[in-house]
């Protein structure tokens, strides 16, 4: 128990020693421009500019002159073909082979002509780590299982199969059902693991954390997008009976009532999915955020209200981050436990054939 708070501890300080440099540079930027253009400290540009998406990921100081890593560039073009270029090109107002960065962050051609773009934004370089350690946990475990076969497992390999059998027994068996709930155990498993790791990863204010990869709805309508493909494929008869044309009810209430509301809920479950993981690890890093920049909001007025606010702030932004450790993790297991309901409705058998 000790340790686990020592753990919090140290993540909840890093987060403030690494957010509060950055709102620093960010606080001295406005300050600078308020001399010219009596701008203030704009918390929602700042906060926005922190959850969504960059061709860049950066690490300390203000965006102009700071620390950051450029990431590939990848466009597409019928007359150009392929054009592969650092994000540091067209950084900073700058432009490179007729394609620049605009104020909201997103790029466009000079001549306002349409491409298709495929670039390793931070977003999907966060997917890639998060993916490649996933890979490295299940192949150092199964080669621990081939080096220790008949021993009992130790170590990660123990703290592993714990969550392993967490997620095939407690939510597989128990959702899906004995005969069925085998080959959709690896899904399950993938989908828990990739949101888990995508959420602890976004708690950790250093690179190579930090992304809002599960807050952002790109990702989790992929995710949503997965679990209603599988729902619609495996549907048995006497799932897709009770869908399209329930047994019991006259026919007019069939056409008119059940059935429109039964196919719209086969597309709604997966759209709530969606929509719970993305905001409630949106609303996380925002809150977190929003507690942090409470201090220039107060020191606005006054330093010595931004001094003496600031303990106050940085304690509910720690606390906050704490309790976003266990949302990392109840997020994961609501997604896959709702899954696994879905799936267990679609290959459920009528009751009299399990009578029988």
């Amino acid at each position: 128990m000790l340790r686990g708070t020592r753990f919090l501890t140290l993540i909840s300080f890093l987060l403030g020693f690494s957010i509060l440099p950055a709102i620093s540079f960010a606080h001295g930027e406005e300050t600078k421009t308020e001399e010219h253009n009596e701008e203030a400290f704009n918390a929602g540009k700042f906060i926005i500019d922190h959850v969504t998406d960059k061709y860049e990921w950066h690490i300390i100081g203000p965006h102009e002159g700071g620390v950051s890593i450029p990431l590939p560039v990848i466009l597409y073009t019928k007359e150009n073909g392929l054009n592969i270029f650092l994000s540091s090109k067209i950084s900073h107002g700058h432009s490179h082979n007729g394609y620049t960065l605009n104020h909201e962050g997103h790029i466009e051609r000079e001549d306002k002509a349409s491409f298709l773009d495929f670039s390793i934004t931070k977003t999907v370089t966060e997917i890639l780590i998060a993916s490649f350690l996933l890979l490295w946990m299940g192949i150092s475990v199964a080669k621990s299982y081939t080096r220790r076969k008949g021993l009992s497992p130790k170590g990660f390999q123990n703290a592993l199969e714990i969550l392993v059998l967490f997620v095939r027994d407690d939510i597989a068996k128990a959702s899906i059902g004995k005969k069925h709930h085998r080959r959709f155990v690896p899904f399950l498993l993938t989908s828990f693991f990739f949101i888990f790791i995508n959420n602890f990863l976004g708690l950790i204010p250093v690179f190579p954390g930090g992304a809002n990869v599960t807050g952002n709805i790109a990702v989790t309508i992929v995710l949503a997008a997965f679990v209603l493909v599988i729902t619609l494929f495996i549907g048995n008869k006497h799932y897709w009976r009770h869908i399209l044309w329930m047994p019991g009810v006259p026919a007019w209430v069939k056409i008119f009532l059940l059935t429109p509301i039964e196919i719209i809920g086969v597309f709604q479950r997966p759209g709530v999915l969606m929509i719970r993981l993305f905001a409630n690890i949106a609303a996380g890093h925002i809150v977190i955020l929003a507690f942090v920049c409470l201090i220039f909001v107060f020191g606005s007025t006054s330093a010595a209200s931004g001094w003496g606010f600031s303990p106050v702030s940085m304690a509910f932004a720690i606390f906050m981050n704490a309790m976003e450790l266990l949302v990392a993790f109840l997020q994961a297991y609501v997604f896959t436990l709702l899954t696994a309901m879905y799936i267990g409705a679609c290959v459920e058998e009528p009751h009299h054939a399990e009578h029988h």
